[in-house]
């Protein structure tokens, strides 16, 4: 997952790619393989919850995803995980700027 994430007026804006196939239940039974899209997306912040969201398979491959927040500081690590339908998971972070 590629994240950069900005501070700027008290306010951190977080911009992030999800690289993931995300193939929906028609895409896989046309190619024949099993269904598999991201369902579950979190972000934290010094273990303080900036983000949580359920996603369903509408999304498009290798999807961006934009949000803001309040009280963090430049320099502070964030943390965003996603979970697939499979139950992979992926962890990336990067230093709020």
């Amino acid at each position: 997952m590629e994240i950069k994430a900005k501070l700027k007026d008290g306010i951190t804006t977080v911009k992030a790619m999800a690289k993931h196939p995300m193939l929906t239940y028609d895409t896989a039974k046309k190619q024949g393989v099993e269904a598999n899209f991201i369902t579950h997306i979190t972000a934290t912040v010094n273990d303080k919850v900036v983000l949580d969201m359920s996603t369903s398979q509408f999304l498009s491959k290798n999807p961006i995803f934009k949000f803001s927040f309040k009280g963090a500081a430049a320099g502070d690590k964030i943390v965003m995980t996603w979970v697939d339908l499979l139950g992979a998971t992926e962890t990336s972070e990067s230093v709020i700027k």
